[in-house]
């Protein structure tokens, strides 16, 4: 089922679109990731342009995101003040990004930058998740009587220091909103440059720098995407002109359904393993856009459809 894309300027299979929609909608249920941080790179490997992937995932993260937020809300799996103060933020980053966004385009330079920022964000964030899921699984024994440590999840001294603390009763916290607000900031900015709901960082930021409530986690992630992919998603259509509508609609289906499945998922699912996966993937999705960093200019993106 061929279907063309205007803004693209090319033909896809739109069946593998969709199917593709729908497994990062099965992610973003799972794992409180929009999703984007693997659809954009597949998107790109397909022949779609870098501008153009990105743009247009950021659309399609908006609908997983909806799914997954109305999913968790309804276990009560979701910080509203948290998730507030991170949309906030992750709007003003929005805009920020948008200036950059515009900067490097008009350099040349923007392709380059959305796969270097790929290669170093995914590797770093997965090399982190690796380890921590590891430690979990296999839990050190104490030197006294042989029991199994158990480790209380506490927030970085860094987000300790900051002043004007507030309470947070749903993710158990007692900290500064500052903190979830740069965090948010952030996100904000990677969303707009790398068309990722910024899921992949913010998870794990929320868990171990805030050192939020693990049951919170993903649905408070889902709901600050949702908001500030909706900002960045209305940013690039007046900005860059780059949101391919017929692309994000076939994301768009998919991925809406996909959410719903994952939700189911990553109720049943010890988390340790869920994090130990989405930890291989972020690292497999890593060395798959290194790898294409060191191929010629002129065949990054001519690499045939998966």
């Amino acid at each position: 089922m061929d279907v063309y894309l205007p803004i693209a300027n090319l033909s896809v299979n739109g069946l593998y679109i969709v199917l593709l929609g729908g497994l990062t909608g099965i992610l973003s249920g799972l794992f409180g990731v929009g999703g984007g941080f693997l659809t954009t790179p597949l998107l790109i490997f397909y022949g779609i342009p870098p501008t153009v992937a990105a743009a247009s995932a950021a659309t399609q993260v908006t609908g997983a995101s909806v799914s997954g937020v109305i999913a968790h809300s309804r276990n009560k799996g979701v910080d509203y003040r948290m998730g507030a103060i991170m949309v906030a933020g992750g709007v003003v980053g929005a805009l920020v990004g948008a200036v950059l966004f515009r900067l490097l385009q008009a350099l040349g330079q923007i392709d380059v930058v959305i796969n270097i920022l790929y290669v170093v964000m995914l590797g770093a964030i997965g090399a982190l998740m690796m380890q921590e899921a590891l430690t979990g699984l296999l839990p050190k024994v104490s030197a006294a009587g042989g029991a199994r440590e158990t480790r209380r999840r506490r927030h970085h001294p860094l987000v300790a220091a900051l002043p004007y603390r507030w309470r947070f009763y749903a993710s158990g916290l007692y900290i500064s909103p500052l903190a979830p607000l740069i965090l948010g900031a952030l996100v904000g900015i990677l969303t707009m440059l790398m068309g990722v709901g910024g899921g992949f960082m913010l998870v794990p930021a929320m868990l171990y720098i805030l050192g939020m409530s693990g049951n919170v986690v993903v649905g408070t992630s889902l709901f600050q995407i949702l908001f500030v992919t909706m900002v960045t998603t209305m940013t690039h259509a007046v900005t860059t002109q780059a949101v391919d509508i017929i692309l994000a609609g076939l994301l768009l289906l998919g991925s809406v359904l996909g959410a719903q499945f994952g939700t189911q998922i990553a109720m049943k699912a010890r988390p340790e393993v869920l994090r130990l996966v989405l930890a291989a993937i972020v690292l497999a999705i890593a060395l798959r856009m290194l790898y294409g960093l060191g191929v010629q200019p002129d065949e990054v993106y001519t690499v045939a459809p998966l």
